[in-house]
C-alpha cells in the first residue's frame, strides 16, 4: 500500500485495514489504528507503520479511544514462511520473553544481528521492541481486568524489573500504571472490576478482522473434541467451547463463546499469569483470528467455481491449533484413540473443571511409554526435535520430515501443515485446484468442505 491508499483508509476509517498499518500523527504524538474516530489528521502530519512497536520506537504513544494495541494482527505474517514471518510469529508466541534475541535467532538459524537487521527493515522494529510492545499490551489487560498487585502485574506481563514495566506504560499509554487502571474503572467506583480475580479467570475479547464464520468454526471443533480435553455446550449460536491448555510455564483453561460481535468473548484460567500472552496467541491461531478475509474473499469470489461459494459464507477461516504437536498426534491417530491416550497417560489437572480433566499427554511420554508404529516415530521425532511444528517453523522441512516417518502418509501430513503449521496455501494430495486461488488455497479447501463437495 502506498502513502495514498492508507490515507484514503485512514479518511474513509476503513477497519479492513486495522492490524495492517498503524498511523501516527506528529502534531499531537499519539499513534492510531486506520478506523479510529478521531477527527481525521491533516495529510502531511501523518507517519505510517507497520507494526505499532514501530511507532512506539519512534516516540508515539497509543491512542487512548481506539486503543490500536487492541487490533488483530497482521495477515502478513501468517503467509509469509521467510525469517521474519517466522520471526513474528514466534516473538507473538512469547519465545523473546522467555529465551531472549539469542534463542530466537537459534530457532531461526540466523544470528541476532541478522535478525535484527532484518526484522527492522521489513517492520520497523527490532525482536526487544516488538516483544516490549506485546508486553505493554498484555500489562494493559491485566491492569484493566483483575485485581492484582501492580508488582505481580509487571513480572505476568513478562518486565525484568518494576521500574522497566513502569517506565514503558509510561512511555506506550502516556500514563502510570494505577492512572490506566482507574481509567478503566466502571461508573460508580472499582468494586466491580476489583472482584475480577485470576481465580476467575481473565475475560478477554479475542478481535478478528471482518466477517467471521463461527458457526463452522464450532462446528469442526464440536466434531473434533477429545473428552477430558475438550467439551462444547449449547445451542448452535449460543455455543461455548472450553478446552485445556498446556504452556510453558503452567496449564490453562480457556472458555471461548461462539457468538462474534467483531471478537469472540473468552475467560482464560492460568496457574500462571506469566502465560498470558502465550495464551492468547495460540487461541488466535486455533480460531484464525488474524486473517485478513477480505483479501481471501476477493481472490476466491473471482472464480466462478467458488463465488457462490464465498458469496454464501463470508469470512469463512481456517482453523489452527492451539498446541502444534497435539494436533499432530491426533491427525495421525483419530480422536478415538486420542481419547484413549488422554485417559492413558494425560497430565491431570490440579483442580478438574467439570468435565475438562486432562492436558493432552507430551510428546515424549508418549514416544516412552508407545514407542512403536507410526506414533511412535512421530512423537520421537517431536520429542528430540527431529520435527518442529512450533510457531517459527519452516515448513517445507517440517512437511518433508512429515513424510519421512513410517505410516504417515499425504493427506495426514497436508492436515498438519494446514492446522498445527497455520499455513494458509495448503491442498490435499489428489484435490486439483488452480494456482489462481493461491495464497489462499487452505481457505478454498474450507469452502469445498463446507458445500459438501470434499470429505
Amino acid at each position: 500500500m502506498d502513502a495514498e491508499t492508507r490515507y484514503e483508509a485512514v479518511r474513509s476509517r476503513d477497519a479492513r485495514f486495522d492490524g495492517e498499518f498503524f498511523f501516527a500523527v506528529e502534531t499531537t504524538g499519539i499513534y492510531c489504528r486506520p478506523s479510529c474516530p478521531a477527527v481525521t489528521p491533516k495529510r502531511q502530519n501523518v507517519r505510517y507503520y507497520t507494526t505499532a512497536a514501530a511507532a512506539q520506537s519512534s516516540g508515539f504513544r497509543a491512542c487512548r479511544r481506539c486503543r490500536p494495541d487492541a487490533v488483530p494482527g497482521s495477515a502478513e505474517w501468517n503467509v509469509r514462511a521467510d525469517v521474519v514471518g517466522r520471526a513474528m510469529r514466534l516473538i507473538g508466541d512469547g519465545v523473546v520473553d522467555r529465551e531472549g534475541v539469542a534463542g530466537l535467532a537459534v530457532r531461526l538459524g540466523y544470528s541476532a544481528r541478522q535478525v535484527q537487521r532484518q526484522l527492522t527493515a521489513e517492520v520497523g522494529a527490532g525482536p526487544v521492541a516488538l516483544a516490549r510492545a506485546q508486553r505493554a499490551h498484555t500489562a494493559r489487560v491485566l491492569l484493566q481486568t483483575t485485581g492484582l498487585p501492580i508488582t505481580e502485574i509487571a513480572f505476568a506481563a513478562g518486565f525484568a524489573s518494576v521500574r522497566q514495566f513502569n517506565d514503558t506504560i509510561r512511555a506506550v499509554y502516556a500514563s502510570t500504571p494505577s492512572e490506566l487502571r482507574a481509567a478503566a474503572a466502571p461508573r460508580g467506583g472499582t468494586a466491580a472490576r476489583r472482584t475480577v480475580t485470576p481465580t476467575a479467570g481473565i475475560p478477554l475479547r479475542l478481535a478478528h478482522r471482518g466477517p467471521y464464520q463461527s458457526t463452522a468454526v464450532f462446528d469442526l471443533l464440536a466434531h473434533e473434541a477429545v473428552p477430558g480435553v475438550e467439551d462444547i455446550d449449547g445451542t448452535p449460536g449460543r455455543r461455548t467451547y472450553r478446552r485445556t491448555l498446556r504452556l510453558p510455564y503452567g496449564t490453562g483453561i480457556v472458555a471461548v463463546d461462539e457468538r462474534s460481535r467483531g471478537w469472540l468473548d473468552a475467560r482464560l484460567h492460568l496457574t500462571d499469569l506469566r502465560d498470558l500472552t502465550t495464551a492468547v496467541q495460540r487461541l488466535r491461531r486455533l480460531f484464525d483470528l488474524d486473517a485478513d478475509p477480505y483479501a481471501v474473499d476477493e481472490r476466491l469470489g473471482a472464480d466462478p467455481r467458488l463465488a457462490p461459494l464465498v458469496a454464501a459464507r463470508p469470512g469463512l477461516r481456517s482453523p489452527g491449533a492451539a498446541d502444534p504437536d497435539e494436533l499432530a498426534v491426533r491427525a495421525l491417530v483419530g480422536r478415538a484413540e486420542a481419547e484413549r491416550l488422554v485417559r492413558r497417560y494425560g497430565k491431570a489437572l490440579d483442580a478438574p473443571s467439570g468435565t475438562l480433566t486432562h492436558v493432552f499427554p507430551e510428546s515424549a511420554v508418549l514416544a516412552e511409554a508407545e514407542p512403536d508404529g507410526p506414533l511412535g516415530a512421530l512423537t520421537t521425532a517431536l520429542a528430540d526435535g527431529a520435527l518442529r511444528l512450533d510457531a517459527g517453523a519452516e515448513r517445507d522441512e517440517a512437511q518433508e520430515a512429515l513424510l519421512a516417518l513410517p505410516g504417515l502418509d499425504g493427506p495426514t501430513a497436508a492436515e498438519i501443515r494446514t492446522r498445527a503449521l497455520g499455513d494458509p496455501d495448503v491442498v490435499p494430495p489428489g484435490v486439483d485446484v488452480p494456482d489462481a486461488w493461491r495464497p489462499w488455497r487452505s481457505y478454498a479447501v474450507q469452502h469445498l468442505r463446507a458445500a459438501g463437495e470434499l470429505e
